[in-house]
């Protein structure tokens, strides 16, 4: 009997499921279940307060009725949107938010926005809507990168890319530093298009 009880009790444990392919990060730890001695450091030791997306992009008159008929489930009821936490506007008691919207079947980028607690909410310090744009934190800063296509690049072959940096000046973001990138026509020997990476959060 005491054999057939822990099973079940193992069984219930797994039975929790994830929220999607695209929800907005890993679930915090289970601080019961970490251990004090070998384990690393983990980084759920200071958790971030992580904010609905959703609701925060239905209720932003700065998006776009566009951008919010494409904001519905995508297969198996998750949404494609990607959402960081970090500090890219001085704020140090609350990250700012990065949420990056897409397309459900090719996982391009349609809008990018930047949400700044205040006042006990959170306000769109930022917001880029055009094709095949995604954003990232790195070291502070606000980093968004636009696809180029051109007349007939298909969707997973872009010609190139422009990467922008941005950095908080105190009310807005003010542009830093501008890259374009060209990609090479050549892959494999045979001159044809390389394939595209994904966009990354990193």
């Amino acid at each position: 009997m005491a054999g057939l009880a822990a099973l079940g009790l193992l069984a219930v444990g797994c039975s929790t499921g994830g929220l999607g392919a695209r929800d907005e990060g890993p679930a915090p730890s289970d601080p019961v279940a970490q251990s004090p001695s070998t384990t690393a450091p983990s980084a759920s030791a200071s958790p971030v307060p992580r904010v609905d997306a959703i609701a925060l992009l239905r209720s932003d008159p700065k998006v776009s009725k566009r951008a919010k008929a494409d904001l519905r489930p995508c297969a198996t009821e998750s949404y494609a949107i990607d959402t960081s936490y970090g500090s890219i506007t001085g704020n140090a008691r609350t990250p700012d938010v990065v949420v990056n919207l897409m397309t459900c079947g090719d996982a391009v980028g349609i809008g990018t926005y930047v949400y700044r607690a205040a006042n006990g909410t959170y306000e769109n310090v930022f917001a880029k809507e055009e094709p095949a744009v995604y954003a990232t934190i790195d070291r502070g800063d606000l980093v968004v990168t636009q696809q180029v296509y051109a007349k007939d690049d298909p969707v997973t072959y872009p010609s190139g890319e422009i990467v922008t940096t941005y950095r908080w000046s105190g009310s807005t973001f003010t542009e830093h530093d501008k890259v374009h990138n060209e990609y090479s026509r050549v892959a494999g020997g045979e001159d044809g298009p390389p394939p595209a990476s994904a966009p990354s959060g990193d």
